[in-house]
């Protein structure tokens, strides 16, 4: 509003005088105040007589609602403080109980937690061994095909060495008896 209307010592007096001056009872310059904001909106093509008036009792409502309010706070004011500290306290309370009862919860979980991994590591250890022991004994499967590859040649071996022995013995009965 400074920029459409320049101001004006007049208007800035008006609006000082407005301030010192009790909301109950309005000066001199305020009416003036009021009037010269009137005419203005009656310059704008607004309705003269009916906006002043609804200005004038919305203030005059205003008014009265903040001396109600100003009057329920100088009764209540010292009961109230009383409630506020109670009240205060009454929820300091129930957070402090939350805040143990969080507190217990996550030592419970935290131990579960440490529970669960020292199974994940004993799982991973399990797992660890278990795979060592695999290879153990695929080594020792292979191993074991391996001796019964050897025996097959071992028992091959063992017969045609047997059926050398049987040629030999024979041979050597044929030469002795064309030695004879």
């Amino acid at each position: 509003m400074s920029s459409v209307y320049p101001r004006t010592k007049e208007l800035s007096r008006t609006r000082k005088s407005l301030s010192d001056s009790p909301p109950s009872s309005p000066s001199p310059t305020a009416k003036n105040f009021r009037h010269d904001r009137a005419s203005r909106l009656d310059s704008g093509g607004g309705d003269s007589k009916a906006e002043p008036l609804g200005r004038t009792s919305s203030y005059t409502r205003r008014e009265t609602r903040l001396a109600a309010l100003n009057k329920q706070e100088d009764d209540t004011s010292p009961r109230d403080y009383k409630k506020m500290y109670e009240d205060a306290l009454a929820e300091n309370d129930k957070l402090k109980s939350r805040l143990d009862d969080s507190k217990h919860e996550l030592t419970k979980i935290r131990s579960q937690l440490d529970k669960v991994n020292q199974k994940q590591d004993r799982i991973s250890e399990r797992s660890t061994v278990l795979e060592s022991e695999k290879r153990e004994k695929q080594a020792l499967e292979k191993r074991v095909t391996d001796m019964e590859e050897e025996l097959k040649v071992l028992t091959e071996l063992k017969s045609d060495n047997q059926r050398l022995k049987d040629e030999n013995g024979a041979l050597i009965r044929v030469i002795s008896k064309l030695s004879k």
